[in-house]
């Protein structure tokens, strides 16, 4: 909720591989209720946002992935790409 009132957000995920981050943030589509946090998350602050009134809101997300020492941006045109 504090998101909405002009406080940065974050979400982090970590684990050992294969323990179920990717599908906890992402989850799947079909049925509903598997979504995982990303997409509850957005739909919880477009929510806010149509409903607000007098207000501006500037919404920027990154997703990002550090493997090994290793930056990915998972939104970039080249998810393969590291970052500095």
């Amino acid at each position: 909720q504090g998101v909405t009132e002009g406080f940065n957000g974050t979400i982090f995920a970590y684990g050992q591989t294969g323990s179920g981050k990717s599908f906890t943030m992402q989850g799947i589509v079909d049925p509903p209720t598997q979504k995982g946090i990303i997409p509850r998350a957005f739909e919880h602050i477009f929510e806010s946002v149509q409903c607000a009134e007098n207000a501006k809101f500037l919404v920027r997300a990154s997703y990002l992935e550090i493997y090994n020492e290793d930056i990915r941006d998972l939104l970039g045109a080249d998810t393969k790409q590291k970052l500095e």
